[in-house]
């Protein structure tokens, strides 16, 4: 759906000064938005009679300020990287504020995950095992269901999925795991991704409960957390219901409830929102800068695919407004936007229908907030643009300066290193 009226009306009459001071494009993210999102997830938690903690997850917007907004929210974070932990680490997090989920992972990657205060290991494979360094007092094991259930499509089937251990596998993940000396427990699913259907994580919360239960009774061992993942979805389209996150909350805390009526004890919920988080509390920034007329319309902007490139990747759809047009009041036009890659894939808009776009336009294309400029890339030598923040108190900050060609040419720059065979 369109960016909420909220954040428009915070930033549309802003726009043309903020686009004269620091250049175009630019990724800018609200912080407004993303603290009212921060706390309306707690809030449909706020009747758990349990721990509930929010891992955001790194890889959707590793940024720093970005980041200590969701620690002073209360917030850890899902790591997939050492990069990421060291990013992690740089605004305050350390140990079970950090969930360390990789798959293919490192000895080296390990070795990152548990100094420096350390973090929860989230261990993709029971081969994975071999690799620690040390025994953790705290594991946890990603969880494939395989055939028992279906993920959605952009996730695929579980069965296909690279990620995860088996059925077969779990019980002796953690029967290892204990005889090694662990004490603590948990487990992590991840079965969605951008799911607008509330109940794919309500059925995920049950399946890991009865599951808990399970391998509590086989395995001899206490679970203290169970991980539902990320998943939650963003209206990207205008038609699209956006999720609804209060039923989510009301039918996962009434689960826990049950639970807690049969069970001595009942663990902690966690859970690793990236998407949902910031997607819709960010914008792409860019100026019409041509137009091209020959079997389509064409305006070309001065952005292009390494700064978003979901559209080209997936065929993602972005809303776009038009700085100070609206298509209910003024005249419109069928055109492809697009960016200046060697690549026909290069467009944030394909026969979309907009206002008429004259040079110097701005185009806010919305719900970049994440997989945005995190998913940048330098094809053609094309630069990541900017990151800017705006301020709850209304001022606009630079979060991330635009790539120069210095920093493309950095890893160039070396001594010369051969060996001779």
């Amino acid at each position: 759906m369109p960016m909420s009226k909220e954040f428009a009306d915070r930033l549309f009459s802003r726009l043309p000064a903020i686009a004269d001071h620091f250049g175009t494009p630019f990724h800018i993210y609200d912080e407004t938005g993303i603290r009212a999102t921060a706390n309306s997830l707690k809030s449909v938690f706020s009747g758990l009679q349990a721990e509930f903690r929010e891992f955001f997850a790194v890889k959707a917007l590793p940024n720093p300020r970005i980041m200590e907004i969701m620690l002073e929210e209360g917030f850890g974070f899902d790591c997939s990287s050492i990069p990421e932990l060291v990013l992690s680490r740089s605004v305050g997090a350390r140990g079970e504020h950090i969930m360390f989920t990789s798959n293919n992972t490192t000895g080296q990657d390990f070795e990152a995950a548990i100094a420096d205060g350390g973090s929860i290991l989230n261990l993709d494979d029971i081969t994975l095992i071999e690799k620690l360094p040390t025994v953790p007092e705290l594991i946890s094991f990603r969880y494939n269901p395989g055939p028992q259930r279906t993920g959605n499509e952009i996730i695929g089937n579980p069965v296909e999925a690279k990620y995860g251990v088996s059925t077969d596998q779990i019980e002796d993940a953690y029967r290892i795991m204990r005889d090694k000396g662990t004490k603590r427990f948990g487990i992590h699913t991840m079965l969605v991704s951008n799911e607008l259907n509330y109940s794919y994580m309500v059925e995920t919360v049950e399946m890991l409960l009865s599951l808990i239960d399970s391998l509590s009774e086989s395995a001899g061992i206490d679970f203290e957390f169970i991980n539902m993942g990320g998943g939650l979805g963003v209206a990207y389209h205008p038609e699209d219901e956006p999720l609804d996150i209060s039923s989510m909350g009301k039918e996962i805390t009434a689960l826990f409830d049950r639970y807690r009526s049969r069970r001595s004890r009942i663990p902690a919920l966690f859970m690793e929102s990236g998407r949902y988080m910031t997607a819709p509390h960010g914008v792409l920034v860019t100026r019409a800068i041509n137009r091209k007329n020959i079997y389509r319309k064409y305006i070309g902007v001065d952005s292009c695919m390494s700064a978003l490139m979901r559209p080209g990747m997936y065929g993602a759809y972005h809303h776009i407004d038009v700085l100070g047009k609206s298509p209910e009041t003024d005249p419109t036009e069928t055109v492809d936007v697009v960016g200046a890659l060697c690549e026909n894939i290069d467009k944030f808009a394909v026969q979309r229908s907009l206002p008429k776009i004259d040079m110097g336009d701005l185009l806010i294309i919305q719900d970049t907030g994440a997989h945005g400029h995190a998913m940048g890339f330098n094809y053609n030598a094309r630069l990541r643009p900017q990151e800017l923040l705006l301020r709850s108190d209304g001022t606009v900050e630079r979060i991330r300066r635009g790539e120069t060609m210095e920093d493309y040419f950095a890893t160039l720059d070396f001594p010369p290193d051969r060996l001779k065979l």
